[in-house]
């Protein structure tokens, strides 16, 4: 981010979008109408010898990358999230002697985050729980989500009436991530008659399973097919389809710690069984606050429908699950890192 120091605040400011050169992130920023730049990286921890000496030829090509829009854009503080992605942008902050603020989503840091660490000024965090690991660093912001979440939070109403969906009958939506999740899908699709016996469906199935859930949803009896609401994405229809759920089915990425409070939203989180400690952690700290419940990847065929249609039949357990989820909600999470960032960029720590 650059320009002038005090425009972080009064919205006059500059943005360059720094991500990956193949990743999702690029149509993301395109589509919402903001400057991109690639820089490549690469990811080292449990690789062949062979693969990450790869990996440290594309980061040390990316820092090079990064470093020549550092004298370019001429940033005033750079902000980054995720994980090896970022290195090399917060090596070439580091060697320009531009204040660097990391935004850590997850309730437990990776190996990235926790080297990157070094590098940075502040690190932003979620939750108190997380502040631990970055002593004399950590910042509590809570978790940043979009203006038109919040907007959208208290239209359930409307938000129905926008995705055709009926008001009398309870919404389940399954999602997970940004490319979907295979299991889910699987394990939903085997239930799917007993869980539009009971509710309408919003299902998300991310672009590579799209065609063969397409094809079961096919397969249904009219009426349950009316229920049935099929997607390979979502954008701008996310907000809707978040305020219009009674039981979110999700991965346990980091965005359920600030999407599942800001919605008031229950769930049942079944973390990615490759992406470390990071997913179970999240989903852990909302199941030990009564907002969400847990099931495994490996056990979904068994324990996926069985506990969607228990909460989809106990409307009092969800009510409290959906309490639970609002105490924990931050929604001014964004203005506190824009602040953060501002302060800064004025006195360069």
């Amino acid at each position: 981010m650059g320009a002038n120091p005090a425009s972080l605040t009064s919205g006059r400011h500059s943005v360059l979008y720094v991500g990956s050169p193949d990743g999702v992130e690029k149509g993301l920023v395109q589509r919402a109408g903001l400057p991109f730049a690639a820089v490549e990286s690469g990811q080292l921890r449990g690789r062949a010898p062979w693969a990450m000496a790869a990996s440290v030829w594309r980061i040390q090509r990316g820092v090079r990358q990064a470093a020549r829009l550092m004298r370019e854009f001429r940033p005033d503080v750079v902000f980054i999230t995720g994980a090896y992605v970022a290195v090399p942008v917060a090596i070439a902050a580091r060697q320009a002697g531009v204040p660097l603020l990391i935004y850590l989503p997850d309730l437990v840091p990776g190996l990235a985050v926790r080297w990157l660490s070094r590098l940075a000024q502040h690190v932003a965090v979620t939750f108190e729980p997380t502040a631990g690991y970055f002593p004399d660093k950590a910042v509590v912001t809570g978790y940043p989500v979009r203006a038109e979440l919040v907007a959208t939070a208290a239209d359930r109403a409307g938000a129905r009436r926008r995705l055709g969906l009926r008001e009398d009958m309870p919404v389940l939506l399954v999602m997970g991530g940004s490319h979907g999740a295979r299991s889910i899908n699987r394990a939903v699709c085997a239930g799917l008659v007993a869980l539009l016996e009971r509710a309408q469906v919003v299902h998300v199935t991310g672009r590579l399973d799209w065609p063969w859930v397409e094809r079961e949803g096919k397969t249904l009896p009219p009426e349950l097919r009316r229920r049935y609401h099929l997607f390979p994405y979502l954008h701008e229809e996310l907000a809707d389809a978040l305020a219009a759920a009674d039981l979110l089915v999700n991965r346990a990425g980091a965005s359920n710690l600030g999407e599942l409070p800001v919605m008031g939203l229950p769930a049942v989180l079944v973390p990615y069984p490759h992406a470390g400690r990071h997913q179970h952690a999240n989903a852990e700290f909302l199941v030990r606050h009564g907002a969400a419940r847990l099931v495994e990847d490996e056990a979904l065929p068994h324990q996926l429908v069985p506990t969607v249609l228990s909460l989809l039949e106990d409307e009092v357990t969800r009510r409290r699950m959906s309490e639970a989820a609002r105490a924990l909600a931050c929604p001014n999470a964004a203005q506190r890192i824009v602040r953060l960032m501002a302060d800064m960029s004025r006195d360069g720590s």
